[in-house]
Parts: structure tokens; sequence; C-alpha cells
């Protein structure tokens, strides 16, 4: 079983962005704590980041060559990138959306996902355990259809 996670723009600057929203955890240590989750549950788990749309459009389309499932974070472009949200919808692969904070607590225009609208499932709200959460249940879910 493989994942593929996608972490959007700004989320490279994890641990010393916004630490009140965000937490102090970086990005290296959030994926190093995938693979070693992924590894316990049988899969394996490839990261990816990019600060571009049209790269990780890039990736959502390549996705089903040799992936089996998708976790991701686009931040800020999962409130605006309908390109995304379609690209997800065309691949055929279940995807799951995570957010280290609470977007139904935040502004008003963070609470609508497009790209959430087109996943499997969404998990927001528990930092870094967000990501492990999602991941969980998305391996549980691609367990269930093998």
């Amino acid at each position: 079983m493989r994942v593929l996670v996608l972490h959007g723009p700004n989320l490279n600057l994890l641990g010393s962005r916004e630490p009140a929203i965000y937490g102090t955890t970086t990005l290296p240590e959030i994926d190093r704590s995938l693979a070693s989750l992924g590894a316990s549950l049988g899969a394996s788990v490839e990261c990816r980041q990019s600060n571009h749309e049209g790269v990780l459009l890039d990736w959502v389309h390549q996705a089903a060559e040799s992936f089996d499932g998708l976790l991701v974070n686009f931040g800020a472009l999962s409130h605006s990138s309908l390109a995304l949200a379609d690209a997800l919808r065309a691949v055929p692969l279940p995807c799951v959306e995570v957010h280290l904070s609470n977007i139904h607590g935040r502004e008003p225009f963070r609470q609508l996902t497009h790209t959430g609208a087109a996943a499997l499932g969404l998990v927001s709200g528990f930092g870094p355990d967000s990501y492990l959460l999602g991941l969980r249940g998305l391996v549980d879910h691609l367990g269930r259809q093998r």
C-alpha cells in the first residue's frame, strides 16, 4: 500500500510560522512521524511539499500511476483552488484532507474547503496529529477496498 502525502504553500515554514496557530513541530518532523506510522500500518508513505499550485496539480495527476491513496494539506489553496478540487475528483484515488488548525473555528473564508469537499474525509484541529489521524483513516479505508 502506497500513500502520497502532499503539503501545500507555506507548510515548509512549520515550526516558525505563527506557532500560536500551527505549533512548533516542523514539516520534516511530521514527515518522519508519517513514515513511521505508515510502516507500522503496512503502508509506504512518500511526502512532498510545494508552494506552487501547478506542481501540486501535476503530482495529483501523476499519483494514480504509483500510489493507492492521497493525504493532502493544501494549506490556503484548500479554500481557493477549484483546480485542485477538480483534480482530486478526476484522479481515481481516495483522498483524505488534513489541517493543523480547526478551520471551522477560524475566519469564515477558511471554513469552506473546496478540496475537502472532493475528499473521502477531512481531519482538522489536532495539530500534527491531524496528519496521523488522517493517515490511519486512509489506510483503514484502503484496507477495506482490497
